[in-house]
């Protein structure tokens, strides 16, 4: 156990002093472009019902930036660059306020992304719930992991919340910008001339349809975005599905934790979306799942997952069953993939997802819109397309640190806690647990890794195989075996094919080495 407690500390030493940052931006350069209201068109308002009715504010003449869609990274865009100065006009299909069984659970390195965007705010009136850290449950046993938040502000923590008040909540202070226009429409293409992206063409909301034009159109339509392929290369995949209830009037086991169900075939998870809900999300592997219209989601939920569900939460996930309110959504993994293009740019689940079981996609992309932000602050013209395209590919590898952390742990995380039939997987599903039930810096490094407080590659490269070692040498004490040292190997072969191929996917010089790609180092262009 020393040794391995001082491997790990050699481990973490290293991956501190081996990566920082080199390049940042921060010309504070702020314009005051906001125009007054055309007459013609009512003005967009603070409130619920304006939002959603898709009210429109004219800013004055062609917006400097297009937005399609205003979910979590749209609406959160909108207002950044509102705030710069920027006119943007945001293209949303529906303004109405979602119903979504994901996007509800913000860790805390995305929450100190709010602040600094100045959005915390939207986390208030919506009954959002403080998270203070993650209990894992197996085979009967739990242990209880706290996110490392002692150097931050008590307000500093995860928040969970309905999804759909989080958003109408960051569309409504977008629309408080006078030179933010919201409207509802569907985006049916993007316009090019001589391979640069000059706008888009939508359908209003009464079917019409009309070509609006910006020097830069930024695509954040979510995971089911139909614009992505002119933009990336898109390789999704669908690994499982999520198949949702909500628990009424019950309590966790852990307040104010999220729970997490190492079960068979793979997780469950609950965690508070409101002071009287408990949102829980049953992973089913594949892209098939049992029928609910016909019961068999509800025989499958009460013969296989509800008796490894706690008992503290057994009555109530039977209850929840019962009032027959189940939800499905896809869980969808997709490396970024981009093709640089004159005049365009991806952002959000449009452009890179990830397995939801961490609960890093709004993490990311809220890391993504702070860094675009302050890439964008040094320029006031964003007309020369080719230049802005070649400068903002700095973006790609700027934003590597945090995403391809969050993106690999996620994936790795998923395939390690699933159960399998292979001995080695057993193994090392096992050793997981184990090695963070540990606590001290066995728990505490993993968990600021999913927190999003401390994003290093090498951290997570490092505790990912120390838990394959931890494995390893639990199998040979105190007598190793011919066959134990077998398993062992088998153990380490079963590591490497399951995190290899997703740092493979993400970039290994981009994630590991990002100082040594030429666009790091890109300068603005002059205006």
């Amino acid at each position: 156990m020393v040794m391995i407690d001082q491997y790990i500390f050699g481990c973490f030493a290293a991956s501190l002093f081996g990566f920082a940052l080199l390049y940042n931006l921060r010309r504070k350069i702020r314009r005051n472009r906001g125009s007054k209201a055309a007459g013609k068109d009512e003005c967009i308002t603070t409130s619920a019902a304006a939002v959603a009715g898709g009210l429109r504010q004219e800013s004055g003449g062609e917006p400097d930036i297009i937005i399609v869609g205003a979910g979590v990274a749209g609406a959160a865009l909108a207002y950044t660059l509102g705030k710069d100065g920027r006119r943007v006009h945001v293209i949303e299909r529906d303004l109405t306020e979602q119903d979504r069984i994901v996007g509800e659970l913000l860790q805390p390195g995305g929450y100190l992304k709010l602040i600094e965007l100045g959005l915390q705010d939207c986390v208030k009136e919506i009954d959002a719930q403080q998270i203070f850290g993650y209990a894992l449950f197996k085979d009967g046993k739990d242990t209880k992991l706290s996110y490392p938040l002692e150097s931050f502000d008590a307000d500093v923590s995860g928040r969970s919340f309905h999804n759909g008040r989080f958003i109408q909540r960051m569309r409504e202070k977008a629309a408080t910008l006078p030179n933010v226009t919201l409207e509802q429409g569907t985006v049916t293409s993007l316009l090019e001339e001589n391979g640069t992206i000059r706008g888009v063409q939508y359908k209003t909301k009464k079917g019409g349809e009309i070509t609006t034009y910006a020097p830069l159109t930024i695509v954040c339509d979510g995971c089911f975005s139909n614009l992505r392929r002119s933009l990336c290369s898109p390789q999704v995949e669908n690994p499982s599905c999520f198949v949702g209830l909500i628990l009424e009037n019950s309590g966790l086991p852990h307040a104010n934790h999220g729970h997490v169900v190492l079960g068979d075939p793979s997780p469950i998870l609950f965690y508070p979306i409101s002071s009287t809900e408990i949102r829980c999300l049953v992973d089913v592997p594949g892209q098939k799942v049992p029928s609910i219209s016909n019961g068999e989601m509800a025989h499958y939920l009460k013969t296989v997952v509800a008796p490894q569900v706690p008992p503290q939460l057994h009555d109530s996930f039977i209850a929840a069953i019962e009032e027959g309110n189940i939800r499905t959504h896809p869980n969808r993994s997709m490396p970024a993939n981009p093709r640089p293009t004159p005049g365009a740019l991806l952002l959000g689940d449009a452009f890179n997802m990830r397995h939801p079981l961490t609960g890093g996609g709004m993490t990311v992309a809220l890391s993504d819109i702070v860094l675009l932000r302050n890439l964008l602050r040094p320029i006031d013209n964003l007309r020369d397309g080719s230049k802005l395209c070649q400068y903002l590919e700095s973006f790609y590898t700027l934003r590597k640190p945090v995403s391809s952390t969050i993106n690999t742990l996620a994936g790795a995380l998923y395939k390690v806690f699933c159960a399998s039939p292979d001995p080695a997987r057993k193994e090392m599903r096992e050793a997981c647990f184990d090695y963070l039930s540990l606590g001290g810096i066995f728990s505490n490094g993993p968990i600021s890794l999913l927190s999003g407080l401390n994003p290093r590659p090498l951290s997570l490269f490092l505790h990912f195989f120390a838990v394959a070692v931890y494995g390893v040498g639990r199998l040979l004490l105190p007598y190793p075996s011919p066959s134990k040292v077998w398993l062992g190997a088998r153990l380490l072969s079963a590591a490497s094919g399951i995190i290899f191929p997703i740092i493979k996917a993400e970039g290994v010089r981009q994630m590991f080495f990002p100082a040594t790609v030429p666009a790091y180092y890109r300068a603005p262009p002059v205006n």
